[in-house]
């Protein structure tokens, strides 16, 4: 089991239930897009943050990047970190029918896809000296394809799904989560691999 010092946010109770089953932390459910008016709620995770630090754990659809992204904005951005799951299709055992957009929740991720997604999150801890390498610029994503350029768009979509990372990302957002989770060495080969023979 993996243990970390942050609190990590998910939606939802079986969201809690399911990743206390791999990761030794203090996981809280945020009541989905309920913690848009709980500003009791909101207040905590305030205090939350500056103490002990947050990770954001939310689905991969539109509804929990929504949440991510209000989040992201409530507190304060040197005290989170943002943990990602892949796009998954499938429909939860306990459900009847599978979500508006097809994916798996957090709650339908397998225990080595959760804990992967912590690992990756870039928490100072668990950070590998390769992950503290020097970040990943515009100009990189640009010389890369990545970014400004026809297809740009459709090339991190392939590069998101080569690292089993959420497709559903900005270019802005993308070089944050490269220079996180990926490494520039990293992201080089894989654009190499995907695209080279394609040139």
């Amino acid at each position: 089991m993996l243990k970390i010092e942050q609190a990590v946010l998910v939606e939802g109770k079986y969201d809690k239930i399911r990743l206390s089953a791999v990761l030794d932390a203090l996981i809280l459910d945020i009541g989905g897009f309920g913690i848009f008016r709980d500003k009791e709620k909101q207040k905590f995770l305030k205090r939350l943050a500056q103490e002990k630090g947050i990770v954001i754990l939310t689905d991969s659809d539109a509804a929990g990047f929504r949440i991510r992204s209000f989040l992201g904005g409530m507190l304060p951005q040197d005290r989170v970190w943002h943990a990602y799951i892949p796009d998954v299709f499938g429909k939860e055992k306990r459900k009847a029918h599978s979500s508006a957009e097809g994916k798996l929740g957090v709650e339908g991720m397998s225990a080595e896809v959760l804990q992967k997604a912590i690992l990756q999150a870039g928490l100072p801890i668990l950070q590998t000296e390769k992950e503290r390498s020097e970040p990943i610029t515009t100009l990189d994503l640009y010389r890369l394809g990545l970014s400004g350029t026809e297809n740009s768009a459709e090339r991190r979509r392939q590069v998101l799904r080569y690292f089993e990372l959420p497709a559903r990302l900005s270019s802005s957002s993308f070089r944050r989560l490269a220079s996180d989770f990926i490494g520039k060495e990293a992201l080089e080969k894989a654009v190499g691999e995907l695209f080279d023979e394609k040139k």
